[in-house]
């Protein structure tokens, strides 16, 4: 076969040297090369076990793969630089050292199923990774927040001081954001794990393959149903880059708030030392720079999203060339997971100031919303009572004064309808004890989901 491309039969002159160089995929491919010989493994069995060709034929080609599989998992294994694809790289390896026989592998087979073959399989290494980096992160929040339960902190509101909350709590709201990435990730591992092998270019093939045989090997629980959708698909590329985009949004969100947090202005954390870095003029300097690196990510992410949908979008069935370029997105998206990872070790040497979190609570009247609901209780209409709380809020404002500090005779001189307990109401730490309702902050709630996410993650 020497370097002549797979399909130079058909062609009277060779490719040109910058055609070649522009449509080479080779080093794109070499990350889904473990994948390739693993899918021509099991190719090769079936194709001997059906008779294509002799269980001999079979058995020479499946070593010769197995050592070049040793020989990739070893950066040992020579590429031959002007080799198209990943493909013919190897079939052009195989075949200098088995012969001819090396070009019985392609019997009952194409590139079109076999990439789709490969990316599938890459695809579902790349769920694994993102999965044990979401989890990750996960873990490192509730383990946090096991310690939190009973700090009390600002919620907020278009970033304003709203109500009382647990820190804890507010940690696990991230936990429920990272539990539904895991669940969008099974499912997209579920829609990925589907063999494409058997579809040929895209009409099937006319050998007496046995599809089924090829999906067990590669422990992949479905094959498909129509061979034009099994090579024309890359839903499983998009699935897999939206699941890193929304994680890579959630991380995000995240690590805005650590941003937030640890700037002098909040002063409700510190970064550790050593998951800081400082400025080369401003001695002074302490800078979040990992929380600010998974911002900027998670925008990069989103823009391989929209790359690898758009370059769907026009596609004609079955297998075109465009999708050669979804590689480098989807190789960029995975990206997210290290991210994670290191957004988590960050997490778990983080320093919260609960005196600080606790004096910002006293301020910014949080519990105005506990009067307006002792008022409630007591009968008055919540509107209302929120129209009574709303001028005592004002009133205060005007005096330089916050909540603390009234009496139960000052708010009953706003209202004669405030109860004999109504001053306590101004508490932070009973407005968050106050909370029971299902999913809200209440202490004991808090334990329970913290119960039920430990039970979940480590699962």
């Amino acid at each position: 076969m020497g370097d002549k491309p797979l399909w130079s039969g058909r062609f009277s002159g060779s490719l040109d040297p910058k055609i070649r160089e522009f449509t080479s995929s080779l080093e794109l491919d070499k990350r889904i090369a473990t994948h390739d010989v693993r899918g021509s493994i099991a190719h090769a069995r079936m194709l001997g076990k059906q008779k294509i060709i002799s269980e001999d034929e079979s058995a020479r080609i499946v070593r010769a793969l197995e050592q070049i599989a040793s020989e990739i998992a070893a950066g040992t294994f020579a590429w031959p630089a002007d080799a198209e694809d990943v493909h013919s790289a190897i079939e052009r390896v195989l075949t200098e050292r088995i012969g001819p026989l090396g070009g019985k592998l392609h019997t009952a087979r194409s590139r079109n199923d076999q990439i789709a073959l490969d990316l599938r399989l890459f695809v579902i290494e790349l769920l694994g990774d993102l999965d044990r980096a979401v989890k990750d992160l996960a873990l490192a929040l509730v383990e946090r927040a096991g310690d939190e339960v009973d700090t009390v902190m600002p919620g907020y509101t278009h970033l304003q001081r709203a109500q009382p909350v647990s820190l804890a709590h507010h940690l696990l709201a991230h936990v429920e954001a990272l539990r539904r990435d895991r669940a969008r990730i099974e499912e997209a591992h579920e829609r990925a794990a589907v063999s494409p092998l058997g579809a040929g270019a895209l009409a099937g093939v006319p050998y007496p393959i046995d599809v089924q045989a090829v999906a067990r090997e590669l422990k992949l629980p479905r094959t498909f149903r129509n061979s034009i959708d099994a090579v024309a698909d890359r839903d499983f590329i998009a699935d897999f880059v939206y699941a890193a985009s929304v994680a890579a949004v959630h991380a995000s969100r995240l690590a805005e708030e650590l941003v937030l947090w640890t700037s002098a202005e909040f002063g409700f954390a510190a970064v550790s030392d050593e998951h800081a870095t400082g400025s080369s003029i401003m001695p002074q300097k302490k800078n979040p720079d990992v929380a600010e690196l998974v911002r900027g990510r998670a925008a990069r992410i989103i823009g391989d999203l929209v790359a690898v949908l758009t370059s769907l979008k026009g596609l004609p069935l079955a297998y075109d060339g465009d999708l050669q370029e979804q590689r480098i997105p989807l190789y960029d998206a995975a990206s997210v997971a290290p991210a994670l990872s290191t957004l988590a070790h960050v997490v778990r040497g983080l320093r919260f100031d609960r005196d600080a979190m606790r004096r910002a609570t006293e301020r910014g009247m949080l519990t105005a919303t506990d009067l307006a609901d002792h008022l409630a209780r007591n009968g008055v209409p919540f509107r209302e009572a929120h129209e009574i709380v709303g001028r005592l809020v004002r009133e205060r404002i005007d005096a330089g004064k916050d909540l603390a500090g009234l009496t139960t005779n000052d708010l009953r001189k706003v209202d004669p309808r405030f109860g004999p307990s109504a001053a306590e109401e101004i508490d932070p730490a009973r407005s968050l004890a106050s909370r029971r309702s299902p999913g809200g902050t209440a202490p004991e709630n808090v334990r329970a989901a913290l119960e039920d996410a430990r039970r979940v993650l480590r699962g």
